[in-house]
C-alpha cells in the first residue's frame, strides 16, 4: 500500500474496504449526526448512536437525513449514553468510540474508569491529530501527525517517548513505513535550562540506539527547519529529518494547541483528530468543529482500527 497523501485518499482508501463499527456517545447533535450518516452512506462505518431517539429522529428529519443508516439505541441522559456507547467498545460490540452531545470531561471520565473504561494500565491516554495544510502538501505533497494539543498539559520524556509512539503508529496505518519524527524546541541546540532541548535530544539518541524503532527521529528541532527544507539550508543544519517531518511532537500542550488553532484558522488546514492508548480509537472532536471534521475524525478512528 502507498502512503495515503490527503485526507480525501483516506476516505477513499476506507471505501474499499471493511466497514467498522461506530458507537457515539450522546449522539444526538446536528454535526455528529450529519457527519454519522455521511460515514455511514459512504461505507465507511456502521453507526449506532446512543441516545435521545425522539431528538435524533427530528434532527434526521429537519436536515433530510435517513434516520435508517443508524442504529439507534434510545438512551436520554446523556453521561448513562456515553457509558453505554463504552460498554459496547469493551464488548466488541464497536470499533470505535466516539463523543456526541455529551461533555468532555464526563466522556473523558469514562474513558479513564479503571474498572470500565478503555485505557490499559500502564498506558498514557494521548490525543494525535493529522493535518492536511495546503502549503505543505503544495511543497512536500503529504499530512503531518502533530501531538499532542488537547490532553497532556506537560509531558515529561517518557510521556513524550509515548506521544511519539502513538504519532508513528498512526503514520503507519497511513502506509508511511519510516515516519520522520520530529522533536520540537525553540533552537537546535541543547541547552539543560530548556528542558524540552534536553528531552528531544534523548529521544533522539533512544532512536539512534534501538530503543525507540520504526521511525527517524531527529531533535530538537525548531518549527521552521523540521518542515522547510530552505530553512535548513540557511541555517547550515544536516539533518535525517529536517525540512521534510510526518510527525511533530510538541514540547507542551501549549505550543501543540497554538500550532493546531493556528493551522485551522489562518492557514485553512483540513484535520482529522483521535484519542489514543486506550483500547479502541476514541474520536475526541471540539465543539466548535465542523460537520467535515468529526467525519474526517471518524475516517481516522475507523483507519486506525487494529
Amino acid at each position: 500500500m502507498g502512503a495515503i497523501k490527503n485526507l480525501d485518499q483516506l476516505v477513499q482508501d476506507l471505501k474499499d474496504k471493511p466497514s467498522r463499527r461506530v458507537a457515539i456517545a450522546a449522539g444526538h447533535d446536528p454535526n455528529t449526526i450529519a457527519a454519522a450518516a455521511r460515514a455511514a452512506s459512504e461505507n465507511i462505518a456502521e453507526v449506532t448512536l446512543v441516545g435521545d431517539s425522539e431528538r435524533i429522529n427530528a434532527l434526521c428529519e429537519e436536515f433530510g437525513l435517513d434516520a435508517n443508516v443508524f442504529q439507534i439505541v434510545d438512551e436520554k441522559d446523556a453521561v448513562t449514553a456515553g457509558a453505554k456507547a463504552v460498554a459496547m467498545v469493551r464488548s466488541g460490540e464497536a470499533d470505535v468510540l466516539m463523543k456526541g452531545l455529551i461533555a468532555t470531561s464526563d466522556y473523558m471520565k469514562l474513558i479513564l474508569n479503571k474498572e470500565t473504561g478503555l485505557l490499559p494500565v500502564g498506558n498514557v491516554l494521548s490525543h494525535v491529530t493529522v493535518l492536511e495544510l495546503p502549503a505543505y502538501i503544495k511543497s512536500h505533497d503529504k499530512l503531518l501527525f502533530v501531538a499532542d494539543v488537547a490532553i497532556i498539559p506537560a509531558p515529561d520524556v517518557e510521556i513524550k517517548a509515548q506521544i511519539l509512539q502513538y504519532c508513528v503508529e498512526a503514520a503507519h496505518s497511513f502506509g508511511i513505513e519510516k515516519p520522520r519524527a520530529a522533536i520540537l524546541a525553540a533552537t537546535e541546540k541543547v541547552n539543560k535550562r530548556m528542558i524540552a532541548t534536553v528531552d528531544a535530544a534523548e529521544l533522539k539518541r533512544r532512536n539512534a540506539e534501538g530503543e525507540i524503532t520504526g521511525c527517524i527521529v531527529d531533535g530538537p528541532l525548531a518549527l521552521d527547519v523540521a518542515l522547510s527544507p530552505k530553512a535548513c539550508e540557511i541555517k547550515g543544519l544536516e539533518s535525517p529529518v529536517g525540512g521534510q517531518a510526518d510527525i511533530l511532537v510538541f514540547p507542551n500542550i501549549e505550543t501543540g494547541n497554538v500550532f493546531y488553532k493556528s493551522a485551522t484558522l489562518l492557514s485553512n488546514a483540513r484535520l482529522a483528530a483521535a484519542v489514543v492508548g486506550t483500547t479502541a480509537p476514541c474520536v475526541l472532536t471540539s465543539r466548535a468543529d465542523d460537520e467535515e471534521s468529526k467525519f474526517l475524525s471518524i475516517a481516522m478512528g475507523c483507519r486506525l482500527v487494529r
